[in-house]
Formats: C-alpha cells, sequence, structure tokens
C-alpha cells in the first residue's frame, strides 16, 4: 500500500512554493463517511451510498482544493495557477425498477475525459471539464464551475460556488428520451431530447480539522434540471426537476517517510 501510494503521489505536480519542497514526506489525508444522492439524474427519490477520497500533499504544505462534485483526475500541466489533465469518473446504471416503469435501462457508465482550471491564490477557481461514456449512455457530458473559497490552510476550508452542467442529445436521450417502443409499454409520451445545458446547480463543501490527525468533511449540492432534460416525461411524471445530494465524514491524516 505505502509504495502505490507513493508512486500516485510521484504522478502528481508539486503544488506548494518551492521552499516547502525541502521535506519529502508526503502527507496522505484520507476521507470516508455516508452520501445521500438521487437514485438516478432525475430522480424524485434519494439512496444512502459510501463517501470516499484521498488527497496528498508534500512536506508541510496544504492540502489542494478539491471541489465536493470534482471528479477524479490528476494535473499533468501545471502554470501560474492553470492546470488541465485527465478525469474519470462512473456513473451508476439506471433500471427500469429504478424509475418505476418500463423505460429503458442505462448500464454503469465508465467515462474519461479531460479538465482544465484556473485558481487564483487560495480563493477563487475556475473549473470546466468534459466526459465520454464509455458504454452506457456513450454521450459527451460535462461542466463548467466557479468556487469562491475560504480557508485557514488545512485547519478549515469552506468553498461554495454556481455549476451549469451540458450534455449531448445521446446522453439525454439515454437518460430522458422515450422511444416510440418504451412509450407503448409505458404509458408515457414519446420524446426525443436535444443536447444542450440540462442542469444549473450550486455546491459548498467545508472540512475542518479537530487535530492534525483527525477531521469532518461535509458537502451539499442542489441541481435543477432544466431545457429538454426539465421537459422529459420520465422527469414531470416519474421524476423530479430537483436534485438534492449531501454527505458528511471523517479525515484521517497520515505521513509516508521518505
Amino acid at each position: 500500500m505505502k509504495r502505490l501510494l507513493m508512486f500516485t503521489v510521484a504522478l502528481l505536480p508539486a503544488y506548494g512554493a518551492a521552499s516547502a519542497q525541502d521535506s519529502r514526506d508526503i502527507r496522505v489525508r484520507v476521507g470516508l463517511g455516508a452520501q445521500l444522492q438521487p437514485e438516478f439524474i432525475g430522480a424524485d427519490e434519494t439512496r444512502l451510498g459510501p463517501l470516499f477520497h484521498i488527497n496528498f500533499a508534500r512536506g508541510s504544505d496544504q492540502f489542494r482544493f478539491v471541489a465536493p462534485d470534482d471528479h477524479v483526475g490528476v494535473s499533468l500541466v501545471s502554470v501560474d495557477g492553470f492546470s488541465l489533465g485527465p478525469v474519470v469518473n462512473i456513473r451508476p446504471k439506471r433500471t427500469p425498477g429504478d424509475v418505476g416503469a418500463p423505460v429503458a435501462r442505462v448500464p454503469r457508465t465508465f467515462e474519461a475525459g479531460a479538465f482544465v482550471q484556473y485558481q487564483a491564490g487560495n480563493s477563487f477557481r475556475v473549473r470546466a471539464d468534459l466526459l465520454k461514456g464509455l458504454g452506457g449512455h456513450d454521450g459527451l457530458v460535462g461542466s463548467i464551475g466557479v468556487d469562491r473559497i475560504w480557508r485557514d490552510g488545512d485547519r478549515y476550508v469552506f468553498s461554495i460556488g454556481p455549476r451549469i452542467l451540458f450534455s449531448d442529445a445521446r446522453f439525454q436521450r439515454a437518460y430522458f428520451g422515450v422511444t416510440p417502443a418504451v412509450s407503448l409499454a409505458s404509458g408515457l409520451p414519446a420524446y426525443r431530447p436535444g443536447g444542450g445545458v440540462h442542469a444549473v446547480a450550486l455546491a459548498t463543501g467545508l472540512s475542518y480539522e479537530f487535530n492534525r490527525r483527525w477531521g469532518v468533511f461535509a458537502y451539499a449540492r442542489y441541481a435543477r434540471l432544466v431545457g429538454d432534460a426539465a421537459k422529459s416525461p420520465i422527469v414531470r411524471q416519474l421524476g423530479s426537476r430537483n436534485q438534492l445530494s449531501g454527505g458528511i465524514g471523517l479525515n484521517y491524516v497520515f505521513t509516508i517517510r521518505r
């Protein structure tokens, strides 16, 4: 495990000041908790699931800021506040049983793509990402978000900011469309959405240290489906335009001596 963590850290850029790089020790912060999320995009009910994250910092550097709804990614280029790199995500499957009607099944989807962001010091960040579904919905989905950040090193970090979520027609047809065959089976009107902005959201996150080892973290997120997604019979008759999620957990920090 130690070698795996050290290898992962080697892939990460140095985020702190040069003076902080004298120490080769690696601090690792692991968070574990629980979260409530919509059963599927457009659902009116939530499900309980695990919440996990991991962060790395070199020596005495502070942990880099990560918003609660960031996809898993690695910065391959970081210059003057700008950074970019690959991101991945796994989107859960949606079954007719989840919806409560004989709609099309959408398999679990592995998504891969890239992000680009600009962060001004410790107080402001703009980030955009775009991912392609590999199997499952097979579409393109992305987001643009802005975060205002307040922090005192690692002692506490609080952030809040808006999001715009967009997707192509293939993604929206998978989750919001109703084919003629599904219409006959379910009684829902046939519907063929296009691409574009499918939701706007507001996300907030908090982490707080009790001491050098233990801390707590939490997040809350509200999204509102808009555009073609909001007009979908699946959303209007069987789901909800309002999408709420949130979670809380404990952080633990340990050090890898190098």
